[in-house]
């Protein structure tokens, strides 16, 4: 059977009535290749889905998109609410933007659920009884996207953490944990070094882990959490962390469970939901039919059930494991000795349809009869506003003079109301005091704040950069700071 992407309506015929509308996008790469795979077996298996296909990536980027997404696909998105998606290839250079986080953030796709599962023996790990479940916030975090060039030397990158965002993702992954027959729910963060941003993941993290009392909780250094989870990964169950943690750390467990052509992801919002292999387009193999399309096949599963079709989801993930029980694999987990037969693509997929209604004998068989309906995904909450004042503000200066220098021209603008209290580099407090070892670049944060009795208005930072422009100094940017109900919301210094 060959399924046209281009001519849905021959799809929609084998359908029966009322299919729930699915917008397909095949990708680029490999991508092609394993959707046709996948799609042959979801629809052998009966799944219900009427296909809308659009087109995206590559193809778009090049003729001018710089999104890599047209405007009649969101129409598409929109309408039907699933994203059933493959690989994407996103150009080298033209200043193009990642299609995955446009759409994700766009679309306020904002769980990035990833099951990382071991299928010891059929398929070799070291880990045999790894289970664990990485959900990922998709939309905040460094992949925000607002990198500046500062001076000759320095650049920017901006993380900004809200609480909604954390409130949201962390009871998201407690609500999967429950639904899901879960025990705990760790969270990695790094608030041992960003105190504000990472820690405001983890003090959430513990408010909300305080309404869930039939799960456990724990948090971890995710420096340590990551060793431990390429050491015991079974000492894990759910892992809910912020954006680059999650990306990296979730492909470093596919990666352990035996290989990442095997992991699905799903994408999950308030209004729609995406779904697809968390590997990339793979361009160096793509048309060969070598690709393996377990990733994204085993998303389609994740998206029936989304859209609950239990028992297709079920009947699909059975001949799957059933399939690699049997040892027939593709080139990525094949092993001379111990898998039975190497496959390609296609043959792969032929293989599973010739599964369906079979179970595993030594593998966990896969049961949804009872599966819990999609996780609500909790609209942000409306919070009480905080008492907000300005205290002094961070100007950012490009300039190469030594600090002692720096510091005499930028006292000379201090008044009875504010004055310099502190220097940095790249965070570290160069004056007063600091070590002369100190490396310095060519960016460095000015901090003024009010003199004691004195109260910091938007007045006085206007009169301050007034003066710094009459001493030559080329401020690059400001940082206002404040604090809320009296709690400071800025960082002190390194070293300070």
């Amino acid at each position: 059977m060959t399924i046209h992407l281009k001519q849905p309506n021959q799809i929609l015929a084998q359908a029966s009535p009322l299919p729930v509308p699915v917008t397909v996008a095949p990708g680029d790469g490999i991508g092609p290749e394993i959707m046709q795979a996948s799609l042959k077996v979801l629809l052998a298996a009966g799944a219900n889905i009427a296909l809308e296909p659009i087109e995206i990536g590559k193809a778009v980027y090049l003729a001018g998109e710089t999104s890599g997404i047209p405007a009649n696909a969101w129409d598409s998105l929109r309408r039907t609410r699933i994203f059933y998606k493959g690989p994407v290839t996103t150009p080298q250079g033209g200043g193009y933007k990642s299609l995955n986080v446009t759409v994700r953030k766009a679309l306020g796709l904002l769980a990035n659920v990833r099951p990382c599962v071991a299928h010891a023996p059929a398929i070799a790990t070291r880990h045999p009884d790894m289970d664990v479940v990485i959900v990922r916030e998709n939309e905040e975090d460094l992949y925000a996207g607002i990198e500046h060039r500062q001076t000759d030397e320095v650049y920017q990158c901006l993380k900004l953490i809200s609480r909604p965002g954390c409130e949201r993702i962390v009871r998201y992954a407690f609500d999967y944990a429950r639904a899901h027959g879960r025990k705990k729910v760790t969270c990695f963060t790094k608030d041992n070094i960003m105190k504000l941003t990472d820690g405001l993941f983890h003090r959430v993290f513990d408010e909300i882990a305080a309404d869930y009392p039939d799960i456990a909780s724990d948090h971890m250094i995710v420096d340590i959490g990551a060793a431990r989870l390429a050491d015991t990964p079974h000492a894990f169950d759910v892992i809910v962390m912020p954006n680059l943690y999650g990306d990296i750390l979730s492909d470093v467990a596919a990666q352990i469970t035996g290989s990442v052509g095997l992991a699905p992801s799903a994408n999950i919002g308030e209004h729609c939901a995406m779904f697809e292999a968390i590997h990339g387009s793979a361009p160096d193999i793509a048309g060969q039919d070598i690709a393996n399309p377990s990733g994204l096949l085993l998303a389609g599963v994740m998206m029936l059930l989304h859209i609950g079709q239990h028992k297709v989801a079920e009947k699909v993930h059975n001949a799957w494991l059933a399939t690699i029980e049997a040892g027939i694999h593709t080139a990525d987990i094949f092993r001379p000795g111990h898998s039975a037969q190497k496959v390609g693509t296609a043959a792969f997929a032929e293989a599973v349809i010739a599964r369906l209604g079979q179970t595993p004998k030594v593998l966990t068989p896969a049961s949804y009869a009872t599966h819990a309906q999609a996780v609500t995904v909790w609209p942000a909450q409306k919070r009480k506003k905080a008492l907000k004042e300005l205290i002094g503000i961070d100007v950012f200066i490009h300039a190469d003079a030594p600090v002692a220098e720096l510091a005499d021209a930028l006292k000379t603008v201090e008044n009875g109301l504010f004055e310099l209290t502190m220097i940095t580099n790249r965070g570290i407090k160069v004056w007063p005091g600091g070590l002369p070892e100190t490396f310095c670049t060519d960016h460095w944060r000015c901090r003024f704040m009010a003199r004691e009795g004195k109260q910091f208005n938007r007045a006085m930072v206007v009169e301050l950069l007034r003066h710094l422009t009459q001493q030559g100094l080329d401020f690059i940017k400001t940082e206002q700071l404040y604090t809320f109900d009296g709690v400071p919301g800025f960082s002190l210094g390194q070293g300070q």
